[in-house]
């Protein structure tokens, strides 16, 4: 078992390490929690004995950060000369094992590793990780450096090998579909299906048609049974995007689905056997709608079981050369396309408020319109300042606005001669002249 000691007295961090080596344990030892980040991020640790006093980030905040990002199945003691009772309550509170006040005899420590021990049975699979460095596709698929980044494929590393429902939060355009493939595809379930419910675009009775199926005469229209995602989903994941958005009626049956493996058909009275992986996403804060009354508490504790917050690009502006890069590979699949230093700049003192997605339509758009050529005056964010709302968030506005924006040029190009604008675009000049005027460029 691997043990990360995290303390600032160098005599006390010594003796630690030494006694938990001589009874048997794998023992690394640090002096502060920026050094602790650092050794979570490349390896899993199985506990983590963490000095209250620590400078620059104390134990708590520490404590917080493992059991939030970086690696929550990690267990966690909290050691401290300032013992106190309210200390040891809030170190419980978010998650330590225990609490233990100095001055302490080191092997006092040992029949709390040999509780964890106990506790990481080999069959629980949950605990058995991977390092991330046995996952090289989580490099490609989840791109960048910085430290969230990083961060975020150790918890995605963590989900995917966990057989645990997984709770996706983030804004939208931060790649939450994304990540909720990736879990799938490093998981035991990869070989079976992967099945996606866009909650948002049903209303109460279609989400509960298509979530559990139904049968003949089940509603006005219901000639045959028809079966649902779940049946899709058998022996797979189930991936429920915008999960703020079902229902309550429907929350309550997806909860028996989670707490039992059973659901009944709309329209039938007979129980379903089903065995599926929850992966659910959201966009807003799943406390407000609990709070509200419009989310079961219930289920919000069975989904995040495996929380997994995905960072804003704001956050990580870092990430922008790489990001771009594989985004502009993409977009011109595989052609070199060059990308100066002047506007990495430029997309680097942007606050894209929506997120990876309108860094890839920005980049899609002015790849388009400078028929692979970027110049920094494509990348002018002014005006979008001004009108935030400018940037389409759905697929067809995307498609539309860029497609407008092409026509435009190809016409500029062409001096104004529509069928040469045409012929540039490989457009018949019927549907060209068509184009222009449903975009009103004629």
């Amino acid at each position: 078992m691997k043990v990360l000691i995290v303390e600032d007295d160098k005599t006390k961090r010594i003796t630690l390490s030494a006694d938990l080596s001589d009874a048997g344990y794998q023992v690394s030892a640090v002096e502060n929690a920026h050094k602790a980040f650092d050794l979570l991020e490349q390896e899993f640790i199985d506990v983590v004995i963490a000095d209250l006093r620590l400078p620059g980030m104390d134990g708590l905040e520490l404590l917080n950060m493992i059991k939030s990002e970086v690696s929550p199945s990690t267990e966690v003691i909290i050691i401290t000369g300032y013992g106190s009772i309210p200390l040891a309550v809030e170190s419980m509170r978010k998650g330590a094992l225990d609490f233990v006040a100095k001055p302490f005899d080191n092997r006092h420590i040992l029949p709390l590793l040999k509780k964890i021990e106990e506790k990481q049975a080999p069959e629980d699979t949950c605990r058995e990780v991977r390092p991330v460095k046995e996952y090289p596709e989580l490099e490609r698929a989840i791109v960048g450096r910085s430290p969230q980044v990083r961060r975020l494929r150790r918890l995605v590393a963590t989900c995917a090998d966990s057989g645990s429902n997984v709770l996706l939060s983030g804004e939208t355009g931060t790649g939450k579909d994304l990540v909720a493939s990736v879990i799938h595809r490093l998981s035991k379930r990869s070989s079976q299906p992967f099945v996606k419910v866009s909650c948002a675009v049903f209303s109460e009775q279609t989400i509960e048609n298509e979530l559990f199926g139904y049968e003949k005469g089940a509603f006005p229209g219901a000639d045959q049974p028809k079966g649902g995602r779940l049946d899709l989903a058998e022996h797979g994941t189930l991936y429920l995007d915008d999960v703020e958005n079902v229902p309550p009626k429907v929350q309550v049956k997806l909860l028996r689905v989670i707490e039992e493996g059973v659901f009944e058909r709309v329209g039938s009275s007979t129980t379903v056997s089903c065995d599926v992986r929850i992966i659910a996403s959201t966009k807003v804060d799943l406390a407000e709608r609990i709070a509200e009354g419009s989310f079961r508490e219930e289920l919000y504790y069975r989904l995040k079981v495996c929380e997994t917050k995905i960072p804003p690009l704001r956050e990580r502006l870092e990430d922008i050369p790489l990001l771009a890069a594989y985004l502009l590979e993409r977009i011109s699949k595989g052609k070199q396309v060059e990308l100066p230093d002047s506007i990495v700049s430029r997309l680097q003192r942007y606050s894209w408020p929506g997120n990876v997605r309108e860094l890839a339509y920005i980049l899609e758009r002015a790849y388009i319109t400078g028929q692979g050529v970027l110049s920094a005056d494509q990348f002018d964010f002014s005006d979008f300042k001004k009108h935030p709302s400018r940037f389409p968030t759905d697929m067809k506005s995307i498609i539309e606005q860029t497609e407008k924006e092409l026509l435009s040029a190809a016409l500029k190009k062409a001096q104004g001669n529509k069928n040469h604008a045409a012929r540039d675009l490989g457009m018949k000049p019927s549907t060209f002249r068509d184009k222009l005027s449903k975009y009103g460029l004629v």
